[in-house]
């Protein structure tokens, strides 16, 4: 079975049905080799504000479905996502970059958040509270009506479907605006899987669009609560137009995390972990590691290793040689990857490996000798840049880590965890492994940021996912009607 025809979404939205879209169309590219794939539809505002009145109108059938119904629409959607797995990850590979590890990680991980939801769906929903007249008093979380998603394009169908599915199953309608560079694996495969799992015509609608269409699913009133993932600059603003409107804003966004290497490791087994944290997809993830802070007396021994790990990994189209990178999602975003390491440089850092690219094909790189002014460290890379930082104390390593206004990861690697979670609790961050890398996600897991990283955990497992998308709604009942004096 074919889940993505070209048919399906050329220069269409879905909107329950692929219909055409008033803010044209755009070409769906290959970064790999800048073939066209076929042309999305691109939504504007008007879009938009149909959809959300839809969502509004359907939502209120979807939430009135018992439990059982939505967790089944739910399963099913996680059987598809499994059963159609070896075409979704062609379209990622092709349209995302994502080597093979990389795309199938994704529908792993997606038909994850999808069973899960199944599970939330039963979940209790609330308490019973103590009351001090004669009547039962509880809360219980509600709908909250219709929930907006806004993905990026890096990791595009676990980044949408982590707020999708739990939104989903609490008995929101949804709309998901992905990003255009990423339509069809982080938009169109989302939209045929929900659309065959038995979603409801309207409850959940697919808009691709650059920054009219969000910025009007974060004005529209029938949207209650946005789930933002993307750069810190683009979430402050959506911040502040959500709280313009006074609607709650989840925002999960950049981060500049880091791997904290002890005097005490296993430095080749330390390198090994340090590579994939940063150099896996391409460094396109909000959790990369981006700053590599290693103690003085094991760096020189790190860094060789790292070095050599890096120039061993091949670079290329994915999905045509099995390269362990495929490449960065386009121009602009290379650039920013190569300004950084040649403005490091020049700053005085070392170039220890990489530091070049072939079209969007760029090396994994190594810079040694850096300081907490240098570009690639001051600053969110978001490529497959490893900075090192040499330390020599506890107190001058809290300092490094704690140099930059992110919060969304630490990684810490030891011989000794206790010595691990000393340090954890001194570096804010909304998560933290210890003997691990910074890169991690589980559907079962609260995953979030502190600081310019965001706005805590809010998404994943049951308590997460019911805040995130249910408002507390507080009931009193009692056998006769309330006396008052007048």
């Amino acid at each position: 079975m074919t889940l993505i025809a070209s048919e399906d979404y050329t220069s269409a939205i879905f909107t329950g049905a692929w219909t055409p879209a008033r803010g044209g169309d755009a070409p769906v590219v290959s970064p790999s080799t800048g073939d066209v794939l076929g042309r999305t539809g691109i939504a504007d505002a008007d879009d938009v504000h149909d959809a959300a009145a839809r969502a509004a109108r359907a939502q209120r059938g979807w939430a009135a479905a018992s439990f059982e119904e939505r967790a089944a629409v739910l399963r099913r959607a996680g059987d598809l996502l499994e059963a159609e797995a070896e075409e979704i990850m062609g379209w990622l590979r092709r349209e995302g970059g994502a080597a093979a590890g990389m795309a199938g990680f994704q529908v792993h991980v997606a038909a994850g958040e999808c069973f899960e939801a199944a599970a939330l769906a039963s979940q209790p929903h609330g308490e019973i509270l103590r009351t001090g007249k004669p009547r039962l008093s509880f809360s219980r979380q509600v709908p909250v009506g219709v929930v907006g998603v806004i993905a990026p394009f890096n990791v595009p169908l676990i980044l949408g479907i982590r707020s999708v599915a739990p939104a989903l199953a609490v008995g929101n309608a949804v709309i998901l605006k992905p990003d255009p560079r990423t339509a069809i694996c982080g938009g169109a495969v989302m939209a045929e899987v929900f659309r065959r799992a038995g979603v409801p015509e309207g409850v959940f609608q697919v808009l691709p669009g650059g920054v009219a269409a969000g910025e009007a699913l974060v004005a529209d009133p029938h949207v209650r609560v946005i789930s933002f993932t993307g750069s810190t600059a683009a979430g402050r603003r959506v911040g502040e137009a959500a709280g313009r409107h006074l609607k709650r804003a989840h925002l999960e966004l950049g981060g500049n995390s880091p791997l904290v290497v002890l005097d005490d490791v296993d430095v080749d087994a330390a390198a090994s972990i340090g590579a994939w944290g940063s150099f896996l997809h391409q460094g396109q993830i909000c959790m990369t590691t981006g700053r590599h802070l290693v103690h003085e007396s094991v760096a020189d021994a790190y860094v060789d290793r790292l070095a050599a790990r890096a120039d061993a990994l091949t670079v290329g189209n994915a999905e045509a040689d099995g390269s362990a990178l495929g490449p960065v999602i386009d121009a602009g975003q290379r650039d920013k990857i190569h300004a950084l390491v040649t403005g490091s440089v020049d700053s005085g850092a070392e170039l220890r490996a990489g530091g070049t690219y072939e079209g969007l094909f760029y090396r994994p790189t190594v810079l040694d000798r850096v300081e907490a002014h240098t570009p690639a460290y001051a600053q969110e890379v978001f490529g497959p840049v490893a900075p090192v930082v040499r330390f020599s104390s506890v107190d001058e390593l809290v300092e490094l880590a704690n140099s930059t206004a992110y919060g969304l990861s630490l990684g810490v690697l030891t011989s000794n965890p206790m010595r691990g979670m000393e340090i954890a609790d001194r570096v804010p961050s909304g998560i933290v492994h210890i003997n691990d890398q910074t890169v991690d996600d589980e559907a079962v897991a609260p995953f979030g940021g502190v600081g310019d990283s965001g706005t805590g955990s809010r998404f994943g497992g049951t308590r997460a996912n019911l805040e995130a998308f249910t408002e507390t709604q507080w009931v009193t009942m009692q056998a006769d009607p309330a006396r008052y004096p007048f």
